[in-house]
């Protein structure tokens, strides 16, 4: 994942986000005032215009200047009060058209004052650096056509300096702090995304499992139904009780498969909300009876499981092994019917657990009869074993064998301190 940038805040108030324009929309090409954003430019306005009054009256020497001068010095003044409507979509062009009023106009000091905050909330540093340093000299030269006799020139030049740098540093402030609220939302919107994308992901592998453990159980279902029913077909001297017994187990198995696909689609159906609960998954003492439904079904099937205490296995190592079991019995079926399917599963803790499961290669071409299969069986066995931490091979022995074997750890006992 990328490393999170700090947000630029763009220069024109029409690409401001809503977060930065309070709560203004976008109409078009134009920003939509709120409510809120109307409280503010009323109050702007008046606090301009009666500021500007008040200085306007209190000005030493208004008696001493032209009336001309006066008139103009009103006008301005009012017509840049009336400007601050607009200093959202425009604060640079405001603020160069009434820089010059810096020099003479006293009506428009709070109107002037306002329109450099605007820029430099709306601005980068570089721009309010631009119109702050252009707009010093304007105000050193009103203190020098207008002076105040309470006060010495440097004086009026040092706060005319503080002035417009508090003017910046506030601006900026207010500018970082919607910089900081517009990458925390960012950063809160990336972060849900990702959670959602996660969550799908996770819903995309518990898909995937659950179709694979779909193929492995029903592959094996399906495939002692289609060997029981081979078998009646071709042997025409079976008893009664052979075909009944042979019968129950076709419907059993069709009724068992029945019901796993009925459940695996409920699951695959079922809302994410009832995650934590699963379908019961096999373990290694199933091995046993997966083997005597083999032989029920009329495979001959040899070998079992050597191992004391099958509880010790680790339950997801043990469900591994159960599924080599099952996936080496299942192709045997498809592939070699009616040859010896030998099954070894042994091992112990700290050695590893050892699945081994042969059958004599088949001779000649399979019969057109023979259960179809989509050839993923094995790969995703191997990729299951993988994950589990073990290794698969499968393939022609030199003896004339098919051999599918697997390896899984299995962690040995945790011995105390101190002990050999």
């Amino acid at each position: 994942m990328a490393p999170a940038r700090t947000p630029v805040i763009p220069d024109h108030p029409r690409l401001l986000p809503s977060a930065l324009l309070g709560d203004a929309g976008l109409r078009g090409d134009h920003p939509r005032r709120s409510a809120r954003d109307w409280v503010i430019d009323v109050i702007a306005f008046l606090v301009a215009l009666g500021g500007g009054i008040a200085i306007f009256v209190s000005t030493p020497d208004r008696e001493s200047q032209s009336p001309a001068l006066l008139i103009a010095d009103l006008v301005l003044g009012v017509a840049l009060c009336l400007a601050l409507w607009w200093r959202r979509r425009w604060p640079v062009h405001l603020a160069v058209v009434s820089i010059p009023l810096m020099a003479f106009s006293a009506m428009a000091q709070i109107a002037l004052a306002i329109v450099f905050f605007t820029v430099a909330v709306h601005r980068r540093a570089l721009i309010v650096a631009i119109i702050g340093g252009i707009s010093f000299p304007m105000a050193a030269l009103y203190s020098v056509v207008r002076p105040d006799p309470s006060l010495p020139l440097v004086g009026a030049l040092l706060l005319q300096l503080l002035f417009v740098a508090v003017l910046a540093g506030w601006g900026m402030l207010v500018r970082a702090r919607r910089q900081l609220v517009v990458s925390l939302r960012e950063r809160a919107e990336r972060a849900e995304a990702e959670q959602h994308l996660r969550i799908e992901q996770a819903r995309h592998l518990e898909r995937t499992r659950i179709a694979r453990e779909m193929h492995d159980v029903l592959a094996h279902r399906i495939s002692l139904v289609s060997l029981h029913a081979g078998a009646l077909e071709f042997r025409s001297d079976a008893t009664p009780e052979e075909v009944a017994r042979s019968a129950a187990v076709i419907r059993e198995s069709a009724h068992q498969a029945l019901q796993d696909l009925r459940e695996i689609l409920g699951v695959l159906r079922a809302e994410v909300a009832d995650a934590d609960v699963e379908l019961p998954q096999p373990t290694l003492a199933d091995v046993a009876r997966l083997l005597e439904e083999s032989r029920e079904a009329g495979m001959k099937v040899s070998g079992g499981v050597a191992i004391d205490d099958e509880a010790t296995v680790p339950a997801s190592i043990g469900r591994t092994a159960y599924r080599v079991v099952q996936e080496g019995l299942t192709n045997a079926g498809k592939h070699a019917p009616g040859a010896t399917v030998t099954v070894s599963v042994s091992g112990a803790p700290g050695a590893g657990l050892s699945v081994d499961v042969r059958n004599p290669w088949p001779v000649g071409v399979a019969a057109a009869s023979a259960i179809p299969g989509a050839g993923h069986g094995l790969t995703g066995l191997a990729e299951r074993t993988a994950i589990a931490g073990g290794r698969l091979y499968y393939g022609r022995t030199p003896e004339g064998d098919f051999r599918l074997t697997a390896w899984l750890p299995w962690p040995g006992p945790t011995r105390e301190p101190g002990t050999a």
